[in-house]
């Protein structure tokens, strides 16, 4: 079952992540963090337990980034990161953010779900908001993926109306 995050999740999140954190997959969140940013998280609960999670984090009037994907190992291959990214994906479009960002070690996964491979150097709201305070800033290997909702036209315009 996917769910918004509850309070009662932090501790569950926060150790999900961590364990890709050491892995050097993803940016490690402190507890206090996640429970500030907890109305952007969603999870998927199995039998109980917080299987994976994810957050979407809108960055400006026309970008969200999903940030913080992460499944456990024991609960892969279940479909459940599509699950969330397709959550999160839905979530944008209801909110009308045009573009969704992912910056991510996982090409094929993201190709997958429809984002496209974009220059880093193009999304000037992620980099000055959260890129130049990272300790990889200046040798980032992350390869940056962009999803356009149908809030976003064929030319790159945004749709009124």
């Amino acid at each position: 079952m996917i769910r918004s995050a509850k309070l009662g999740d932090v501790d569950a999140i926060v150790a999900l992540l961590q364990t890709y954190a050491e892995q050097g997959l993803l940016l490690p969140r402190s507890k206090q963090s996640v429970c500030e940013g907890l109305l952007s998280f969603v999870v998927v609960e199995e039998a109980g337990w917080v299987a994976g999670t994810a957050a979407l984090h809108i960055l400006g009037p026309d970008l969200a980034e999903i940030r913080s994907l992460a499944v456990a190992e024991n609960a892969q291959g279940n479909g459940y990161g599509r699950l969330l990214v397709d959550t999160l994906l839905d979530q944008a479009q209801r909110l009308e953010v045009p573009k969704v960002l992912a910056l991510t070690y996982q090409e094929t996964f993201f190709a997958r779900c429809g984002f496209r491979v974009v220059d880093m150097r193009g999304l000037h709201q992620k980099i000055w908001k959260d890129c130049i305070h990272c300790k990889k800033y200046s040798a980032c290997d992350e390869i940056a993926m962009i999803y356009e909702t149908t809030a976003f036209s064929a030319t790159g315009d945004l749709q009124v109306g």
